[in-house]
């Protein structure tokens, strides 16, 4: 399928909460880091939804069920049920349920979220590859994830056992900064087996699939922190999305970012679901303007000219750079540019 190639942030001239009824947000590195909200989470999540948008919570992470998640969230001041999360432990539990018999035996390398939702499914978790499984699933188990644990699912996959992954994120965000995340996990087995998973997390379809079958959105916006998930995720289900500068992604992954990695708006955190987007435009002379700001694309660098927001400089610079890399991404030096506005 052809898709028109981003080259600018696009404005809004609503608040995204007005324009969307329904935000599907990340969780680690949007809402969260380590446990603990991120800055002004909290109360820009009530004001969304005190407006009337519905706001679901879509995560690549499968340790904790959507219970958990849910009483985590309301602890936090975000009160939340249950059957507003969605999981990649429910959208790899369905892709599985498609392809073996009902009642078959599961190995999950993983923690509670898988189990309750193969139960859901109506399939059996078991815990070795002796259990004669029908399928092995990987997801996220935290750090206290036992080494023998990735043994067990080497076993029941040389011996041709179709092997699921929950997602590949390599990292995750935590309190004390990027740790390793399930696709780092994934790798161990990739390696010791020669094997390659079936994936349902973002920012494939199955997620997708799951997220609205589960929500009923109608005009969903894809909130999150990482490019190759999140973005992406909303790229492939041809959604729009709002990245937040709170988690994994920085300023130059930004800008070199290829088009399926490119945010419909760019923001600083989820502030920015209750304001509109500004206007960047074409100044005429191979430049782009955003609040104060121009940004062009030199021979070798990024250039930043003005004064201002400095998220609306970024956001002029994310028309130069991606106006100039077109359908691929671009490799422009961005540092200079970027550091007048301290990133």
């Amino acid at each position: 399928m052809s898709r028109s190639v981003r080259t600018s942030p696009e404005s809004s001239g609503r608040g995204l909460s007005e324009a969307y009824d329904t935000a599907l947000l990340d969780l680690d590195g949007v809402v969260y880091a380590g446990g603990n909200a991120i800055a002004h989470a909290v109360e820009s999540l009530a004001t969304a939804r005190a407006g009337g948008m519905h706001l679901a919570y879509v995560t690549n992470n499968a340790l904790r069920t959507p219970q958990a998640v849910a009483e985590h969230l309301t602890e936090l001041g975000i009160p939340t049920a249950a059957g507003d999360v969605i999981t990649s432990a429910q959208a790899v539990a369905r892709l599985i349920a498609e392809q073996v018999p009902s009642g078959a035996r599961v190995l999950v390398i993983g923690g509670d979220g898988l189990r309750v939702a193969l139960r859901e499914r109506g399939l059996e978790p078991v815990e070795s590859a002796e259990d004669d499984p029908a399928a092995v699933v990987q997801g996220f188990g935290g750090p206290e994830l036992p080494w023998g644990r990735f043994a067990e699912a080497c076993y029941a996959i040389a011996r041709g056992v179709p092997w699921f992954a929950s997602n590949t994120d390599l990292t995750i965000p935590g309190a004390r900064g990027i740790a390793p995340g399930n696709g780092a996990a994934v790798e161990v087995v990739r390696i010791a087996t020669g094997a390659d998973p079936q994936v349902a997390g973002k920012p494939l379809p199955p997620m997708h699939r799951e997220t609205i079958l589960r929500t009923g959105a109608q005009r969903p916006l894809v909130v999150g922190d990482r490019l190759d998930t999140d973005i992406e995720g909303a790229f492939n289900g041809e959604v729009d999305s709002l990245l937040v500068l709170t988690g994994v992604t920085d300023g130059a992954q930004l800008l070199a970012a290829p088009p399926r990695h490119r945010p419909t708006y760019v923001d600083a955190d989820l502030r920015g679901l209750l304001t509109g987007q500004p206007e960047v435009s074409a100044d005429g002379d191979g430049g782009f303007r955003c609040g104060g700001w121009t940004a062009t694309a030199g021979a070798d660098r990024l250039e930043l000219a003005g004064d201002g927001a400095a998220l609306d400089g970024l956001r002029a610079l994310c028309a130069a750079a991606w106006t100039a890399g077109g359908e691929a991404g671009c490799e422009l030096d961005s540092g200079k540019a970027l550091a007048r506005l301290g990133w």
